[in-house]
């Protein structure tokens, strides 16, 4: 991350690794979600055990930086920048942490559905598509975080038309589905819960794009696409 130096070299490295951590709790998050969807399109649950157990890692790291950024707020009193970066920092780990949630919700749901084989799950392409959606916008969103770039956190905000579509697209394909196969409900309605819960987790990666904006334009960004 570029960002301008203080005058105490403690208090930069202060900033730097609450960032550092950030980063890392991402990289954990991605990694959930990621062995959720895996284990969804191997029909194995195996691996999923480590999606809870990255689900702990996670919780352990929010609390860390929580109370690493208080610190930071009480200690040095920052203003301007610095007082955005801080801020900027909570409000991200508050919505990795709930992508991390999501993602236990998911591993959740493939348990309930492990014993079908992958290829007989309904809409399993279209579920595909919308998780590298929401995985794509949640790792530029990071990126545009790393690199403080509003010009590309503007952009993340931008595929959410697209998952809506997808979304809308898969619900009536879904409920035409259970009209036909009734005795398949059960899983019919774990993938509608996957589904929705991929769209709450792009809407994590979209606010995390929109505190880039205010950390950077020093303004709040909701609904930025219409900026």
């Amino acid at each position: 991350m570029e960002y301008p130096g203080h005058t105490s070299t403690l208090f930069d490295g202060e900033l730097m690794s609450a960032y550092a951590s950030v980063t890392k709790m991402a990289a954990t998050v991605a990694r959930q979600l990621n062995t959720a969807m895996g284990a969804l399109n191997d029909g194995n649950p195996a691996p999923l055990q480590q999606v809870f157990d990255d689900g702990d890692l996670v919780d352990s790291m929010e609390v860390s930086l929580d109370e690493q950024c208080t610190e930071i707020l009480v200690r040095r009193q920052p203003t301007a920048n610095d007082l955005r970066l801080v801020s900027a920092i909570i409000k991200t780990i508050n919505d990795l942490e709930r992508i991390g949630d999501e993602s236990e919700n998911i591993a959740r749901a493939v348990q309930l559905v492990a014993q079908k084989q992958p290829y007989q799950l309904p809409c399993r392409s279209q579920i595909n598509f919308v998780a590298q959606i929401a995985i794509g916008m949640l790792k530029a969103a990071m990126e545009s975080f790393d690199a403080m770039d509003a010009a590309s956190a503007r952009k993340v905000g931008h595929r959410d038309a697209l998952i809506d579509e997808e979304f809308n697209a898969i619900m009536r394909h879904l409920v035409a589905y259970m009209m036909e196969e009734t005795s398949d409900l059960a899983t019919t309605l774990q993938i509608v819960f996957i589904t929705r819960t991929l769209e709450n987790i792009s809407n994590h990666a979209r606010n995390i794009s929109e505190y880039v904006i205010y950390l950077v334009e020093g303004r709040e960004a909701r609904n930025y696409c219409t900026i």
